[in-house]
């Protein structure tokens, strides 16, 4: 018997089939998030299958979680993604004490115990200007890719002050910069010093090392060393970050499977 952890994220859906015996990652899966949830995240478990051909008669049970999670109707019950991340990161970096996730749509700050249990957490799901979103926005407004946005930071001299707390005013403020003379490098680097300013705004002081990094942006490059500066702490980038949800969904779901 298997078990499937499915988080549907804003962006994308992510699926984990994991061996409930021996809590080893049998596959992964993504698609693009759309319209039709339910069959997206359908399709995912498919795939999931067909990787290391098994039969849907052999998943036993499906945790799902996310921003979509209750439009899953192929999951066997839903859990908060706070829990399912917190479980994940665990699973791959023990020792664990503070995960921050920042996804499409919104950032949080989890504090874990030392067994991995989630004590307390501070969540940013108001404005997209702390989220992955805002990257998405100035990458567009710049011409560039995602993935361009970590070498042009590294290049900035003089990083751009974006003094707007809503994504659609730092847009108007970004074509104002650009006007004004800013070099796409130092509006990079402003664009991912805000972002992380306001996760470091939630984390606060008395933040409890190690500090792990997940979610799709921790993909992207010189957010982390962007948020280690701001924070003033090591910071280490979880394995495959953008499936740390589905990990732990599919933890769960191991467990209520026994």
């Amino acid at each position: 018997m298997l078990v499937v952890g499915i988080d549907a994220g804003s962006r994308a859906i992510k699926g984990v089939l994991l061996d409930p015996g021996t809590l080893d990652v049998v596959a992964t899966a993504q698609a693009d998030q759309g319209v039709r949830q339910a069959e997206l995240a359908s399709g995912v478990v498919d795939a999931l299958l067909r990787k290391c051909g098994r039969q849907r008669e052999e998943v036993g049970y499906v945790v799902a979680t996310g921003y979509g999670r209750n439009l899953v109707d192929c999951a066997t019950t839903t859990v908060t993604e706070i829990t399912c991340h917190a479980r994940g990161v665990h699973r791959l970096v023990p020792g664990v004490r503070t995960v921050i996730e920042i996804g499409g749509q919104d950032s949080k700050v989890v504090r874990l115990e030392a067994d991995g249990n989630v004590r307390d957490f501070s969540m940013n799901d108001r404005c997209a200007a702390g989220t992955g979103r805002f990257l998405e926005v100035v990458a567009s407004r710049l011409g560039v890719q995602l993935s361009d946005l970590g070498r042009l930071a590294s290049a900035s001299r003089s990083p751009a002050a974006i003094s707007s707390t809503c994504v659609v005013f730092a847009e108007t403020e970004i074509v104002g910069l650009l006007a004004s003379g800013a070099s796409p490098e130092d509006i990079v680097a402003g664009v991912q010093k805000s972002i992380c300013s306001r996760v470091a705004g939630m984390a606060g002081r008395n933040l409890n090392p190690p500090v792990v990094f997940t979610g799709g942006v921790a993909l992207v490059p010189g957010m982390r060393e962007a948020l280690q500066a701001l924070l003033g702490h090591p910071v280490t980038t979880a394995p495959d970050p953008q499936l740390t949800g589905a990990l732990g969904a599919a933890l769960i779901a191991a467990r209520r499977l026994a």
